[in-house]
């Protein structure tokens, strides 16, 4: 396995108990972190290379959370929820010095692929001279649009996310005045940002409906909304402000799968004088004390920071959370319409519009599209509690650019799918879960000549898989949508109205996916430097060097 000099790595995250428990609660503490996702980690890094005595406990047996490794098949490593890394924050790349520790990223080259019932087909390559080229080919009269819709996106992430310490996700959310002063006059950036669904978005900008169609599905991953619903185009613009190695707006694959960014952050941590323990759970969060096992065994500390998700932590505090915050955790938005499949294959797709087995195309994310209706109407199906008759895929073919993750002769498919009901109006995902996988092989069988006999291994992971196996309340893979309305100051901040009690998890500024930042930001609240001090200036300096010029 790639990594395997990552202590953490060599052991697939299990890391166990490094001292009896009753021998860590009566050491002192500074901080307790609760759980040991990126995010958490991330925190127990900052805060041990600070000086701070840190105990990170997980409920289960492996490091990671929901960016972490599993073996479901033998020889087959797959991460049950995160599939690709294109908003990992360059800081804490560059801070804890994951490349140094065995951090390899591939960008994924072929953009995105989109075949069309029709039996054409668009490939939106991440190189812009080709991806122009495309839409040349495919749909000649927008191409000027589709120039000015990519502009926008580009001057509202240079507007926002500089390189450099002047990025919004550096330290507590901006004001709506603050980003507003950032936009200034650009009001089709504003609207991107604020207002846009993801429908106006393309519709202000294209004119041929299935150039539309392929840009869809990427303003509402992971939310709980329809590509009509006002505010879905944020989310296209939240996914595509990274700047990964200097590569703006980029996704790619981690060599030895998703969960090693989760293990190479616990070495930091960990080399750093951080203990991290797994098969710990929490039952209660005392403020200004400490937690409560489940155990009985309680372990002090004046600081408690929670990487669990803001319901979860809602829970393990009970009565100590004051009624208005409460109220505002409540109201979040954290029903998940989305599942996800893993597959082995014994080839990778044959797609119809461009038959081929081993073609550019497969190098990059391939999405099976919906009209506008079928959006509609599967997101109201879903909502009713019964499948639709479509779903929109996402697929990531992790293999192609490293061949670690799955034994020779096999090739692993990822796929995240929408819509699907939280719950079924009848039945249940205990009794309806092969049902769900059906739909989701069904939408690609229809674009491919090999499927779905290409298919060797299947797992099918709904909301409440996701919601058991991970810990994430509602099956919600960001702790909560992205929408405007829960976004920026709207969002949760990393200091609760609690004494001592803080978040780290992507339920606070700045939103869902492994970017790590939430960590530090919360790790410099609890130190009490929220734009960071010492030795800041040198990773600025080495942020700087690694990011693109503006394009």
């Amino acid at each position: 396995m790639a990594g395997v000099d990552s202590p953490t790595a060599a052991v697939m995250g299990c890391l166990g108990l490094p001292e009896p428990v009753p021998v860590l609660a009566g050491r002192p503490w500074d901080a307790v972190i609760v759980g040991a996702g990126h995010n958490g980690l991330t925190c127990a890094a900052y805060l041990a290379r600070a000086g701070r005595r840190v105990l990170v406990l997980e409920a289960r047996e492996r490091v990671g959370g929901a960016c972490t490794l599993e073996e479901p098949w033998p020889g087959v490593r797959f991460s049950p929820c995160a599939y690709v890394a294109g908003l990992l924050h360059q800081l804490v790349i560059d801070e804890l010095e994951l490349p140094r520790r065995g951090l390899e990223w591939f960008p994924a080259a072929g953009g995105m692929f989109v075949p069309f019932d029709d039996g054409s087909s668009i490939q939106l390559w991440n190189d812009d001279e080709r991806c122009e080229a495309e839409v040349r080919r495919f749909a000649p009269h927008d191409l000027a649009g589709w120039r000015a819709m990519v502009d926008v996106k580009r001057r509202l992430r240079e507007a926002l996310r500089p390189a450099g310490p002047a990025d919004v996700w550096i330290g507590r959310s901006p004001t709506r005045d603050a980003i507003e002063a950032r936009i200034g006059a650009d009001e089709d950036a504003r609207k991107l940002l604020f207002e846009w669904s993801m429908v106006e978005y393309v519709e202000r900008f294209l004119q041929d409906e299935r150039l539309q169609m392929a840009y869809l599905g990427q303003g509402v991953i992971g939310t709980n909304a329809s590509p009509s619903d006002p505010g879905t185009a944020s989310v296209y613009y939240h996914h595509a402000s990274g700047r990964m190695f200097g590569m703006p707006g980029t996704w790619g694959y981690v060599r030895g799968g998703m969960g090693m960014i989760s293990f190479l952050i616990c070495d930091a941590a960990r080399e750093a004088g951080a203990v991290v323990a797994t098969g710990v759970p929490v039952a209660r969060i005392v403020p200004g004390v400490g937690v409560e096992l489940e155990s009985g065994d309680r372990i002090a500390a004046p600081v408690v920071i929670s990487n669990a998700d803001p319901r979860s932590t809602l829970r393990l505090l009970g009565s100590s959370a004051p009624a208005g915050w409460r109220e505002r955790v409540e109201a979040i938005p954290m029903t998940s319409l989305t599942v996800k499949v893993n597959m082995t294959i014994r080839e990778l797709p044959n797609f119809r519009a461009r038959p081929g087995i081993n073609e550019d195309h497969h190098t990059g994310q391939i999405n099976t599209p919906l009209t506008k209706d079928e959006w509609a109407h599967g997101f109201e199906r879903a909502r009713r509690g019964d499948l639709p008759q479509r779903v929109w895929t996402e697929l990531y073919l992790h293999s192609v650019y490293d061949p670690s993750v799955a034994p020779t002769g096999l090739h692993t498919l990822s796929v995240f799918a929408q819509y699907v009901p939280h719950a079924f109006a009848r039945g249940s995902w205990d009794t309806r879960r092969a049902e769900a996988g059906q739909l989701v092989v069904d939408a690609i069988a229809r674009h491919c000549s090999n499927f779905p006999d290409a298919i060797v291994d299947l797992e099918v992971l709904g909301p409440p898989d996701v919601e058991r196996r991970i810990g994430l309340s509602g099956g919600h893979i960001f702790h909560g949508d992205i929408l405007p309305s829960n976004m920026w100051d709207r969002r949760l901040a990393a200091r609760t109205p609690m004494p001592g009690v803080y978040l780290c998890g992507v339920g606070t500024h700045p939103g869902g996916s492994v970017i790590g930042i939430h960590g530090r930001n919360a790790a410099h609240e609890v130190l009490g430097t929220p734009l960071g001090a010492a030795g800041r200036g040198a990773a600025v300096r080495g942020h700087q060097e690694h990011a693109a010029q503006p394009g």
